[in-house]
């Protein structure tokens, strides 16, 4: 440690230069220098070099002495470092994590309950209760167009008591309302399509065990639009599908664009029937590839679509004239009774 050997002890230059050289490593920097005017040229400027230790937060004894000379306190310069941008920075981030983490997690969505709100209109499993979820989830047909629908097809396939044997598929399923029904009718086998999990598990597979009918059941978890891509992977076998129902939710679907891929989809033959619900304000073809529209009609703001072979048609217009044939003749067999 240099001495300073001037009696008179100039003013101090600069404080700055200690707060420059407390924060570094143990290495000694320099820290200030003190010039005294009655000092020859020749003779060199005395320089002050101390060091202040980070680590273990001394001083050495030269600055101590320094800074005492000047009437300073030199544990108030020297001990108390002031931290860094960089841990202050850190403390902002650690506090502001904290604070995260203290404040008040968003409330979860409530968990997801069912309740028997459906039954099975027709066939062997009449009047048994379906499970259905609470809300707006899942959106199933209603009975009146369920019911309507099922008496079209019936007609249609020229028995009216029942429908024609055959293989359904029930597109966005959902409760499988009406693949059950089509099975109670007289269906042979049902494939259902449902994406969503939790519907699969705790509605429709709960469905067809109450009805007993989970043997003759098919149950694809994946989504409507990846079914019709891989058509002929899913069809096998067995070909094209007797019966098609289509019941998707209104606001997610481009039915111009499902109903062409249905027409040219390997699940739709010759002789298939496509049942289609829709909303009000949607255009719908008068026909679905080699298939022709049935009957469309209107159930408040929900429509019903039905698409078959022409050969149904015929037949569903020769059993109106038989209808209107005999309550014409009701009157006259009447009177002549009379």
């Amino acid at each position: 440690m240099a001495a300073v050997s001037s009696s008179a002890v100039p003013p101090l230059s600069s404080l700055s230069a200690i707060d420059s050289g407390r924060y570094g490593s143990s290495l000694l920097v320099p820290l200030f220098i003190v010039a005294s005017p009655k000092l020859s040229k020749s003779r060199p400027s005395l320089v002050i070099i101390s060091s202040y230790n980070s680590r273990n937060k001394t001083v050495s004894g030269g600055k101590k002495e320094l800074l005492e000379s000047y009437g300073l306190d030199p544990y108030e310069f020297l001990t108390q470092p002031p931290s860094s941008s960089k841990s202050r920075r850190r403390k902002e981030v650690e506090g502001a994590g904290r604070g995260m983490r203290n404040s008040p997690e968003e409330p979860s969505p409530p968990p997801r309950t069912t309740h028997k709100l459906l039954q099975v209109l027709g066939g062997k499993a009449r009047r048994k209760k379906l499970l259905s979820p609470k809300g707006m989830d899942v959106r199933p047909m209603m009975e009146v167009v369920k019911g309507a629908a099922f008496d079209i097809l019936q007609a249609a396939g020229g028995c009216p008591a029942s429908l024609r044997p055959g293989r359904w598929l029930d597109l966005y399923s959902g409760t499988g309302s009406v693949g059950i029904e089509a099975i109670s009718r007289g269906c042979s086998e049902v494939h259902f399509v449902e994406m969503d999990p939790w519907v699969v598990s705790e509605v429709l597979r709960p469905n067809l065990e109450w009805t007993g009918f989970l043997n003759c059941s098919v149950i694809h978890t994946v989504r409507v639009e990846n079914f019709l891509e891989r058509a002929e992977q899913f069809a096998g076998k067995d070909g094209s599908f007797d019966y098609v129902s289509v019941t998707p939710p209104y606001t997610l679907v481009d039915y111009s664009i499902l109903m062409g891929q249905l027409s040219r989809s390997a699940l739709v033959g010759e002789n298939t029937f496509i049942v289609v619900e829709y909303p009000l304000r949607t255009a719908m073809l008068d026909s679905c590839g080699c298939l022709v529209k049935i009957t469309d009609r209107r159930f408040g703001r929900t429509h019903l679509a039905i698409y078959g072979p022409t050969w149904a048609q015929k037949k569903k217009k020769k059993s109106k004239n038989s209808l209107s044939t005999v309550a014409e003749m009701a009157p006259l067999h009447v009177e002549s009774i009379s």
